[in-house]
């Protein structure tokens, strides 16, 4: 985050505008501020481009139809009436709405890459855009109707509605209409003038907005994933030697492998259940000393990748994050509409409205993520295979199993939603032409915002099952007077929410409750506290 986005102020430039302050804002109930230079650069672009329509040359959008019907001339005359039309007719968004929070993140990134200025609207539209985020005044906004080019012009009219003073708001997650709110704050409608009705629906402002929360809670995740992995290494009584800083930062060094190697490696510090290669090494040297002819040993110098791999798998998913992290950064600091006007050049007629940036970005993270869904269910399934688990009893039942499943059933629903994930495709190949082939090939960005959302909640489901089978295996190992500082504070969490399962019991609350944990980064907060912060 820059200097100028603490928690108590977040500034709306055009050109610093970071993730961290998205959440601020949209989560953090951060205030907002417009510069001084930045109303003045829009004020600068806005004389320009009224120059240019007072000299009759021809403006999309501004004396002309839009899209397909670009070649339909329409008289200066109807300015402010174009403009409202193209709202009006472009509130079509259909299904649930977003969250509050996603809602903000939206209405944030509209308002910096119009602040960029060379949108050519006038101050006082960013003025009341800031002014909503300052008063907590969120636009209701329907998820589904946007295709990702020309932006995601169906959520984005929804916003421009509510500035008219139509549509709807969301109050207390209610939707409520605008016109009445509007009125008992003594705020009057924006009246449209030439080019703002374009300017504030052509953008990527919703697959940005929401992209930047979703990666924010992404990285989040990593980071309980690696966790729970080091718990269930310990508790399997697995080997440091996987994590070794030289097998990562000199022969393989991969950013996010290193980072993801190096948390390992502290989550585990003060274990007395892990051991060192060395030691695996002498006990396979011994057993050959006491037996000539020994071909077999019970030692396994190397455990299953699911233990193993941990820095490659989760470090890739912390590459794809960062991937995607900087092409957020990039296009939450960029003017995505058209047309955009230069100081003494010609208007640029093109398509930075396009989202294919975004779409691919998001599509990396939703493959990413499914990718953590599938590690943490198979380290699972190695606490609950008797098989695997370091003669743990099978499905972790505590007393009389067949009489008690354990965490049998616990393991459905996991693996139910690892295969739901896999069918979650790209959506950034799925182009469906429309607006009689204007738009011809499409993005489909917020689709795959969307996409990576979904498989990110499907995900504390999934790593809720492995902390609570993870715990239920410190129970029954007898190992927990050995656990590292920071296994431990993940222990006592997870039996702050759910106790040891005894017998058999009701299951679906102890998996929602520890899933809403994760949602809110608690396990990650609760390690915090006793290492010295993971990367």
């Amino acid at each position: 985050m820059t200097t100028e986005q603490t928690a108590r102020s977040v500034l709306f430039d055009g050109e610093s505008l970071d993730i961290p302050g998205v959440v601020n804002v949209s989560e953090g109930r951060a205030s907002c501020r417009v510069p001084p230079s930045a109303l003045r650069r829009a004020a600068r672009s806005r004389a320009q481009f009224e120059d240019i329509v007072k000299a009759d040359i021809p403006v999309y959008g501004v004396t002309t139809g839009y899209g397909e019907m670009i070649y339909m001339l329409v008289d200066r005359s109807k300015e402010t009436e174009l403009q409202t039309n193209l709202v009006r007719s472009h509130s079509a968004g259909v299904g649930p709405l977003f969250a509050e929070n996603e809602a903000r993140a939206v209405l944030a990134a509209r308002l910096n890459a119009l602040a960029k200025g060379h949108s050519a609207v006038r101050p006082e539209v960013l003025e009341r855009l800031a002014l909503y985020l300052n008063l907590g005044i969120t636009p209701a906004i329907p998820e589904i109707g946007s295709l990702g080019a020309s932006g995601d012009l169906a959520p984005l009219a929804h916003i421009a509605s509510s500035l008219i003073g139509e549509g709807y708001l969301l109050r207390d997650g209610v939707r409520v209409e605008t016109g009445p709110v509007l009125r008992q704050l003594g705020i009057e409608p924006l009246s449209l003038r030439f080019k703002e009705g374009l300017a504030l629906i052509n953008g990527t402002s919703a697959m940005t907005g929401l992209g930047a929360l979703i990666v924010d809670r992404a990285v989040n995740q990593v980071r309980q994933a690696e966790i729970v992995s080091a718990m269930v290494i310990e508790t399997l009584r697995g080997s440091t030697s996987p994590f070794l800083a030289e097998g990562h930062d000199v022969a393989r060094p991969h950013r996010g492998q290193i980072d993801s190697a190096a948390n390992m490696r502290m989550l585990m510090r003060g274990s007395g259940l892990t051991v060192e290669h060395a030691v695996l090494r002498r006990w396979v040297q011994d057993t050959r000393e006491q037996g000539r002819d020994v071909q077999r040993t019970e030692v396994y110098l190397q455990k299953a990748y699911s233990l193993r791999a941990v820095p490659q798998v989760l470090g890739a998913v912390r590459d794809a994050l960062t991937h995607a992290a900087g092409k957020l950064d990039v296009e939450l600091n960029s003017a995505n509409d058209n047309p955009l006007f230069f100081e003494d050049r010609e208007v640029f007629h093109g398509a930075n409205f396009h989202g294919q940036p975004i779409a691919i970005a998001m599509d990396y993270v939703t493959i990413g993520l499914t990718q953590l869904g599938v590690l943490s269910e198979r380290q699972t399934n190695r606490l609950l295979n008797r098989y695997l688990n370091d003669g743990l009893p099978e499905f972790l039942v505590s007393g009389d199993p067949g009489l008690n499943s354990g965490f049998a059933g616990a393991q459905y629903p996991a693996t139910a939603l690892v295969a739901e994930n896999r069918t979650i495709g790209p959506a950034s190949t799925q182009s469906v032409p429309s607006n009689g082939d204007n738009q011809d090939i499409v993005s489909m960005g917020l689709i795959a915002a969307r996409n990576a959302r979904r498989v990110l909640r499907n995900n504390d489901t999934i790593l809720a099952v492995e902390f609570l089978a993870a715990a239920q295996a410190v129970d029954l190992s007898g190992g927990r007077d050995r656990l590292s500082p920071a296994a431990e504070a993940t222990y006592l969490l997870v039996r702050s929410l759910a106790p040891t399962l005894d017998v058999d019991r009701y299951m679906a609350d102890d998996i929602e409750r520890v899933a809403e944990a994760l949602a809110a980064g608690a396990f990650a907060a609760a390690v915090d506290q006793v290492t010295e912060g993971l990367r």
